[in-house]
């Protein structure tokens, strides 16, 4: 996504955020003279957080920055002479830079369990470096991106959702994305100075408790900010009693300003605790009574996708939401892994890898792969994802497919599109993204319209329908033949020893 005003998103050299096997490895591939073998990883997650059926595609944006500006430093070389690296290692690291390719699902996408999001294609050394960084970066930014669209499905079109976690991030940097991946995710507004600013635009927000306290009387609170911002009159009117002194006071603040001639276009009360449905209710009534019908209502306090979507069952009245905990900080994790699925000397000699488990679900899908969306040609929503060999292209009219999890399970589809998800981000080194440079309000429309082709009993917010990743019988066979042989190796060591 475009960043404004000369903010970049990664404010410092990330080239040692990393763990320290990495560089043991590299340096042990080097000295194993493996270090222009070319190997293939897939960045991809097991399990949805929170339960949901989706999760959404985010981290791009600050990945292409770390792969571009990944460089080492005098410094950085001074900590590993320090810790027993070899000279040989640091001259490699000296003109290091990345070569490779890496091939990723665009921001704002919907995703699903074990499909690659990210590929990377590149020298075994430089494909291991990354991985930390990498990892770091798509874990987080898909954990505030997944949390905030549950809470845009959750809330009826025409409400805004304003964020404002920041104080509730895990730092600074944390609060930062958690407001960009937000907007980028469906909500309308931040109230982190910093990220609208980097996106060109104007923060939201109201007043604190703070304020109400700091004056004698909360009606003369309320004056003072009506007076000073009477284009944005938002009073908080939970501080003392929300429906006998906050909602009352509020009502005669608008009537002070209709006395005076203030606009009236952008007036409001926030209700930050207590009963939000019998509160809003009330309010209402009182606010029409007044005179006052345009007054907008917004409601905070730990909102949810659960409790939004019982807001609404019970008909509570509100325009707005203001959430934070639950974009910069929800419950759930990502997971994503970083799995090498395939390696070889030259790229027409890769060999496919695999990693066993006795647990099913983490048996990786080995080999250098690509991902298609099957959409219905009749409704245009998506129908699942295939997984297939990237120099197998799917070209049948009708398609068997299986779901890896439960082979027993195959179904046939016909009549759809395959679309590749994956979009080349860097050839050679190269960035060649084309849509690097999107505004986050296209980037925000992207994620909406995508969203609008995933059927809606899977983006339920309890109890969502299972979204398949599947591939095509051909691939399901390959893939079984690989564990076949590479148990058969297993059992012929056990035999050995």
């Amino acid at each position: 996504m475009k960043i404004y005003n000369g903010y970049k998103r990664l404010p410092r050299n990330y080239t040692l955020v990393t763990d320290d096997y990495e560089y043991k490895m590299a340096q042990g591939y080097l000295k194993t003279n493996k270090q222009n073998e070319i190997a293939v990883f897939d960045i991809f997650f097991r399990k949805i957080p929170n339960g949901g059926g989706y999760a959404i595609m985010a981290g791009l944006d600050k990945i292409i920055e770390y792969i571009k500006d990944i460089k080492f430093t005098e410094s950085n070389f001074d900590y590993f002479r320090r810790n027993g690296y070899g000279e040989e290692f640091i001259d490699y690291l000296r003109n290091f830079k990345f070569t490779g390719d890496v091939y990723a699902i665009p921001d704002g996408t919907p995703v699903f369990p074990n499909e690659p999001l990210i590929t990377i294609k590149a020298p075994l050394i430089e494909s291991q470096i990354i991985e930390t960084s990498l990892l770091a970066i798509i874990n987080g930014a898909m954990e505030h991106a997944t949390a905030a669209r549950r809470i845009v499905e959750a809330t009826p079109n025409g409400k805004s959702i304003m964020e404002f976690g920041g104080r509730r991030a895990d730092g600074p940097e944390a609060a930062i994305d958690s407001s960009i991946y937000a907007l980028m995710a469906g909500c309308n507004g931040t109230s982190n100075v910093l990220a609208a600013d980097m996106l060109n635009k104007k923060a939201l927000g109201t007043m604190a408790h703070s304020w109400i306290e700091s004056f004698d009387t909360e009606l003369e609170a309320f004056i003072s900010f009506a007076k000073i911002y009477p284009d944005n009159c938002i009073l908080l009117v939970d501080t003392y009693d929300t429906l006998r002194s906050g909602v009352p006071n509020a009502i005669k603040t608008f009537n002070y300003m209709k006395e005076h001639n203030m606009p009236l276009n952008n007036i409001g009360i926030r209700i930050d605790s207590g009963n939000l449905v019998n509160l809003s209710k009330e309010a209402r009534k009182m606010l029409q009574q007044a005179g006052f019908p345009q007054a907008k209502i917004c409601l905070s306090n730990g909102l949810t996708a659960e409790n939004i979507e019982n807001l609404v069952a019970e008909g509570a009245e509100f325009d707005m939401l203001g959430v934070g905990d639950n974009i910069s900080k929800p419950d759930g994790r990502m997971g994503c892994v970083y799995k090498e699925v395939a390696i070889g000397n030259f790229e027409s000699n890769l060999r496919p890898k695999i990693k066993l488990s006795n647990d099913a679900i983490k048996i990786t899908n080995p080999g250098y792969k690509k991902l298609y969306r099957a959409y219905d040609k009749n409704t245009n929503l998506a129908i699942c994802d295939v997984i297939e060999r990237a120099n197998k292209p799917i070209t049948k009219e009708d398609l068997i497919i299986i779901d890896p999890s439960n082979p027993i399970n195959k179904t046939e589809i016909t009549n759809f599109e395959l679309v590749e998800l994956q979009k080349p981000i860097f050839k050679q080194g190269k960035l060649v993204y084309k849509d690097n440079d999107l505004d986050i309000d296209d980037v925000k429309y992207y994620c909406n319209s995508q969203m609008s082709t995933i059927y809606d009993d899977v983006k339920r917010t309890t109890n969502p329908a299972n979204y398949y990743v599947s591939s095509p019988l051909e691939y399901f066979e390959y893939k079984s033949q690989i564990i076949d042989e590479e148990r058969a190796k297993v059992k012929q060591i056990r035999m050995d020893v």
